[in-house]
C-alpha cells in the first residue's frame, strides 16, 4: 500500500463536504505530475486530506475507492474516486515546517503540487502527530 496526500481549497471542496457526500471523484488535477501520482494510486492506498490556503492542514485520512481513469472534465487528465475513512486533530502546516522529521516531505519540496507521495515514515510520523492531537 501506498500513502499520498491530496489537497483541496475548502471553499472549493472541503473535508466537511467529502464526508457529507460519503466520497467523490478526485478530478479538476491539471499538473503532470500530480496525474502520474494518480496514475500510482491503487485502491485501498490511503491519503491524508490537506485543507490547503485558508488555515493549512492536514485534516483527515482518506481511501483511493477506484484507479484512475479519465478525468470526467477532460480526458487528457486522469481522476481516482476516494472516500473518507476517519478526521484527525489539525496538523497545520506551521507544525509540518517546523518538524525536522518531515523535512523531506513532497508538500513541502513542491509545495504547489496537489496530489503527493507520502513515504512510509512521514506518514507515521504524521498520523502521529494528528493522534497526539
Amino acid at each position: 500500500m501506498n500513502h499520498w496526500l491530496i489537497k483541496s481549497e475548502p471553499a472549493s471542496y472541503s473535508w466537511d463536504d467529502l464526508v457529507r457526500d460519503g466520497g467523490t471523484e478526485w478530478d479538476g488535477v491539471r499538473n503532470p505530475t500530480a496525474r502520474i501520482n494518480l496514475r500510482a494510486m491503487a485502491v485501498g492506498d490511503l491519503a491524508f486530506f490537506y485543507r490547503s490556503v485558508t488555515e493549512p492542514a492536514v485534516v483527515g485520512i482518506v481511501r483511493v475507492s477506484r484507479t484512475a481513469q479519465p478525468d470526467p472534465r477532460d480526458d487528457k487528465w486522469v481522476s481516482v474516486r476516494v472516500e473518507p475513512v476517519r478526521p484527525l486533530a489539525p496538523v497545520t502546516l506551521k507544525t509540518i515546517k517546523a518538524d525536522p522529521a518531515l523535512a523531506a516531505m513532497e508538500l513541502l519540496r513542491q509545495s504547489r503540487l496537489s496530489v503527493a507521495p507520502v513515504r512510509p515514515e512521514e506518514w507515521t510520523h504524521l498520523k502521529g502527530l494528528a493522534e497526539a492531537g
